[in-house]
């Protein structure tokens, strides 16, 4: 699936017509293409390529790793609106080590005609490693929003990337008002697929029961494609990270790929603490460095 072919559920959708500014028109398709090499000054962005509403403002030095590099993707714009396609690549070439985060949550607006969509494309090459750990994406009432992601890593090649979802302006009482949210990460290896992970909401499924969000306002996922990662260890500090004001849970992942976790609060900062904490444990794993400056708090 993509923003141009997504779920059949979105079909609909997409033959709504956008009054204020079309699909595809100037400003409603956003690129973002960075590429990451090992040199031997360390890792370096050697392209990038940023479409509103995107905008990089290069790399940054607070990996303590002493190869990697972080960039931070801002947007100019004040969030994801009706008729919006993005589309974001990032490659980490082999031996690469970097970090892509972002300036601040990704608010999906409110909607009444078409949707929004972005389609991610994550490339580690062998021996690299690549955090791709966003703030949390808010969906406001009435949102429509279609998420794709997928990620390939070669041989010996290590991911950590995060998706927290906030299903509402919670301040506001939203909670799950939206119109429909899908979500779905496809990972592939050097053999083949490992994993699909897919979420879809709508209205009539609120997930207030036991079991799902319960009586918790936020969720959040954590993919650790390290193989030697512990999920007994990253269960612990994630739900060490909050003093038990979130829920959180460890598995290991198909075909050896390393460990998920998930975590439901009742906050979003409570669920990126919980979430960094785990991406803490699984960087350390996988390269023997703590998280970038900035990326969370201490543990």
């Amino acid at each position: 699936m993509s923003a141009d072919a997504p779920h059949p559920a979105f079909e609909p959708y997409a033959a709504e017509s956008v009054p204020q500014s079309a699909v595809g028109a100037p400003g409603k398709e956003g690129r973002l293409e960075l590429v990451f090499a090992s040199t031997e000054s360390g890792t370096r962005l050697v392209h990038d390529f940023a479409q509103v509403p995107f905008h990089v403002t290069g790399e940054l030095d607070n990996d303590p790793h002493p190869d990697g590099v972080v960039v931070c993707v801002q947007s100019p714009s004040g969030g994801v609106v009706q008729g919006d396609r993005r589309t974001v690549t990032v490659t980490a070439q082999a031996d690469a080590v970097a970090h892509v985060g972002t300036g601040g949550a990704t608010r999906v607006k409110s909607m009444d005609r078409n949707y929004a969509a972005t389609t991610t494309a994550l490339s580690v090459g062998a021996g690299a490693h690549l955090d791709y750990v966003p703030e949390p994406t808010i969906v406001h009432e009435d949102a429509r929003y279609h998420s794709e992601c997928t990620l390939t890593i070669k041989e010996d090649a290590t991911a950590v990337v995060a998706d927290i979802v906030v299903p509402g302006r919670l301040a506001r009482d939203e909670w799950f008002d939206f119109d429909r949210y899908y979500a779905e990460l496809e990972c592939y290896g050097p053999d083949g697929l490992l994993l699909t992970d897919t979420t879809h909401h709508r209205p009539e499924d609120v997930p207030d029961r036991p079991g799902e969000l319960g009586e918790y306002a936020a969720y959040g996922t954590l993919y650790a494609l390290v193989p030697a990662v512990s999920a007994d260890r990253l269960h612990q500090v994630a739900r060490d990270a909050t003093d038990g004001d979130i829920q959180a849970g460890a598995t290991c992942l198909p075909n050896d790929a390393g460990v998920v976790v998930r975590a439901v609060g009742n906050r979003a900062e409570s669920v990126t603490d919980a979430l960094h904490a785990a991406w803490r444990g699984a960087r350390q794993t996988a390269i023997d460095a703590p998280l970038p400056a900035g990326s969370g708090r201490a543990y």
